[in-house]
């Protein structure tokens, strides 16, 4: 029960416990705080140069251009930065501003370039803005800025003014870039479309060519003309009908006119033509040789003309003899019917019976002549008259089967109808699909020439150097006084953890409370203790002591504040100021 009453610490002896250990303890504080003191101190500076870009919205109505970089700022900003922080670009920075020398001695360049990603900094500047289109609160990146540390101010200025010109040309190339490769691929798929509409013009136009009596669009006009055909063709047998009558009647005509008429002279006696001579000198050299001899002058004469008209006329006329040998023997035949075989006539007409047999068997010199140009005027007239009919009915003819083929053309072509619509409807379609192709696509070119135009004259959305990086007075990092000022609270924490550690480790007893804990009774005197000279000389001197390291410290943290933060003559006039003293 006591050591449960007196186990239990209380102020008075935590504060014992750091009056007894305060030499230790100022000793582990003063290490720790100089130390931190010399951290601050020595630690090199780095200076930070930044520069601040706005991002422009396009000066005109994005209603009547359209750009065609589509992408958000922030997405865009972090491709740009791809692009710029290649190691091909930072190599070229750190050999033209000579960075890095001393790490390049000991690390590779992979590492170094590395270790410059991680100078370089880039953040987003958002603001509160309302989207025009949905009316919504929402965030949007304004701009963006771009720094870069290093122990120079010199050289962390023009290396961030170097970063600033590669972002601005980079996003103004990859825009324009955008913009041209979107001009030349919808010019390029114009010139597709183009080809393509052209092919199916020439696919339509050949396969008008090809079905022309089957076009959808012209089946009533087919249909107009196979009527027309047809009617055609009706008066066509018409005519041919009549032409055959007419043809026939002439021909009735012809048959009943002796192609060579007999001429007759100024005294009215008729003059014969070659062949009505030829068969009147056959006819009377039949009686001759009924009645003379075959050498008789008279009968000779009469051979030799025959001869000689025979030659004219082409050659004897066998069917004429033939016909006057049918009538002779007719002749003979009612005579004998008279008279018996020995009467004179009977006689004469077995010689004349026998005269035109002998002339019957004779062998052909020559073909007959059948085709003599006749010189009946009649006859001629009517020759001409049928050859005009048989020439307007093989005209006849010709136009009818002109006809029959065009109307079966125009019939098959109606019954291919329904077929050749699909396959038009087809073609159409994919006509009239490539022309509004075309269309859009010449429409959306014309709206990316006019983004080109627009990128190329800095009209579009872009990036503006609002603020250029400036040369550093001040080093961006290290924060002295917070070095110094976190050093001195570890310092004091790690000197209470000293002394406390070492009273946890030690053994005594100090106390009429430690007594009372480790006995368990109370005592019954208490002996103060009892300073000597000694004990008074050596608290004097740790005093004195104590006051100059104070001093020291005092000093010090004056000259740091001085040289780091702030020189003493303008701290003296900004307090006088704060306290309106002039």
């Amino acid at each position: 029960m006591v050591e449960e009453e007196y186990g239990e610490k209380t102020m008075q002896d935590y504060l014992a416990m750091l009056k007894r250990n305060k030499k230790i303890m100022l000793i582990v504080g003063l290490s720790v705080f100089l130390l931190a003191v010399i951290i601050a101190i020595k630690w090199p500076a780095t200076y930070k140069a930044t520069a601040t870009i706005l991002i422009e919205q396009q000066e005109i109505p994005q209603d009547l251009v359209r750009s065609t970089v589509t992408s958000y700022a922030d997405q865009r900003i972090q491709v740009i930065s791809q692009r710029v922080m290649s190691t091909a670009n930072l190599k070229k920075i750190i050999e033209k501003y000579g960075l890095y020398q001393d790490e390049l001695q000991t690390q590779p360049l992979s590492k170094v370039i590395d270790e410059m990603r991680e100078d370089i900094h880039l953040e987003m500047v958002s603001a509160d803005v309302v989207d025009p289109v949905s009316g919504r609160p929402t965030q949007a990146t304004i701009a963006f800025t771009l720094s870069f540390e290093h122990k120079s101010p010199q050289k962390a200025q023009k290396v961030a003014n170097e970063l600033v010109n590669l972002y601005l040309n980079e996003n103004l190339r990859r825009r324009t870039e955008i913009a041209t490769e979107a001009t030349s691929f919808l010019a390029i798929e114009g010139k597709k479309l183009s080809e393509m509409i052209s092919d199916l013009e020439q696919k339509i136009a050949r396969f008008k060519e090809e079905n022309e009596t089957s076009l959808p669009e012209l089946q009533q006009l087919n249909m107009n003309l196979m009527d027309r055909t047809e009617q055609q063709l009706l008066e066509t047998n018409r005519q041919l009908a009549a032409a055959e009558d007419r043809i026939v009647y002439l021909q009735a005509e012809l048959a009943q006119i002796d192609p060579n008429m007999s001429i007759y002279s100024e005294t009215g006696q008729r003059i014969y033509g070659s062949r009505d001579r030829l068969k009147s000198l056959q006819a009377e050299l039949v009686g001759l040789k009924a009645r003379y001899a075959a050498n008789h002058p008279d009968v000779l004469k009469m051979e030799k003309e025959i001869k000689a008209l025979e030659q004219e006329v082409g050659g004897v006329d066998k069917l004429e003899i033939a016909n006057q040998l049918k009538s002779k023997k007719a002749e003979l035949a009612s005579l004998k019917e008279r008279y018996s075989d020995s009467h004179p006539d009977v006689k004469k007409l077995k010689k004349q019976l026998a005269s035109l047999q002998k002339e019957l068997s004779k062998p052909s010199r020559k073909k007959i002549k059948t085709g003599a140009k006749p010189d009946n005027p009649a006859y001629i007239q009517l020759q001409a008259q049928l050859q005009a009919a048989q020439a307007e009915r093989q005209a006849m003819l010709e136009v009818k089967q002109k006809l029959q083929k065009r109307l079966e053309k125009y019939e098959k072509g109606l019954l291919k109808t329904p077929q050749v619509e699909r396959e038009y409807l087809k073609l159409t379609r994919e006509h009239e699909n490539a022309v509004m192709k075309f269309r859009e696509v010449k429409a959306k070119q014309m709206e990316a020439d006019m983004a080109q135009a627009m990128e190329k004259e800095r009209k579009a959305e872009r990036f503006s150097l609002i603020e250029p990086p400036l040369l550093p007075e001040e080093p961006y990092k290290p924060n002295r006084p917070a070095i110094i000022f976190l050093g001195f609270i570890l310092a004091v924490g790690l000197a209470v953890a000293v002394a406390l550690l070492k009273e946890s480790l030690n053994p005594s007893v100090y106390g009429v409370r430690g007594l009372m804990t480790v006995t368990g009774e109370q005592p019954l005197v208490v002996v103060p203790y009892i300073e000597t000279a000694e004990d008074v000389d050596n608290s004097k001197k740790f005093k004195l002591r104590l006051i100059a390291i104070i001093v020291g410290v005092i000093v010090l943290l004056t000259v740091i504040f001085h040289i780091f933060v702030m020189p003493l003559d303008v701290l003296w006039y900004v307090v006088f100021r704060k306290l309106g003293i002039s």
